[in-house]
């Protein structure tokens, strides 16, 4: 079975930018999400589509399953699940042993970076780098499922001076 165990962090500088080791263009729509399970499009570069079906999360581990589409049936998909789509650039940066993808988002999230880190077990040891704030891994604004419910940055009035 598919696992995944990822910590979500804040960005709050940008020494990361030059440990970047490459990076892809990601629209990813939500066509279900509920308790029970998200289920996920994802177009990378406009070149791969990949469905993903994840379930509940406990602590920091839940279950993921992932498959590639054919590129047009993806297409089809991300378009059902409109306005729910998400998009941002993903850089991918080596530090401390582990690769970290910095998402940079796009669109009604411009402004928003965060960095998810994978992990073998949840209480693996994470070194942090600088350009880490703040971890969000158990505050739902931040998943990617929720910020495609809303626009804007969770925690950020957008009226405010």
């Amino acid at each position: 079975m598919g696992i995944e165990i990822e910590r979500k962090f804040l960005v709050t500088g940008d020494a990361w930018r030059d440990l970047t080791t490459g990076s892809a263009s990601l629209r990813q729509g939500y066509l279900s999400t509920s308790a029970k399970a998200t289920v996920r499009i994802r177009l990378l570069d406009d070149t791969r589509a990949v469905l993903t079906l994840k379930g509940p999360t406990e602590g920091l581990v839940r279950s993921e399953f992932e498959y590639d589409v054919p590129l047009d049936e993806g297409r089809a998909l991300l378009d059902m699940a409109r306005p729910h789509v998400v998009e941002k650039r993903r850089h991918i940066v080596p530090f401390g042993g582990h690769v970290w993808e910095i998402d940079v988002f796009e669109g009604a999230h411009e402004g928003l970076v965060l960095a998810e880190v994978e992990l073998a077990s949840a209480d693996e040891h994470v070194a942090l780098p600088d350009w880490v704030g703040p971890e969000v891994s158990h505050d739902d604004r931040y998943a990617n499922a929720s910020l495609s419910r809303q626009s804007g940055i969770p925690g950020v009035d957008p009226h405010a001076a």
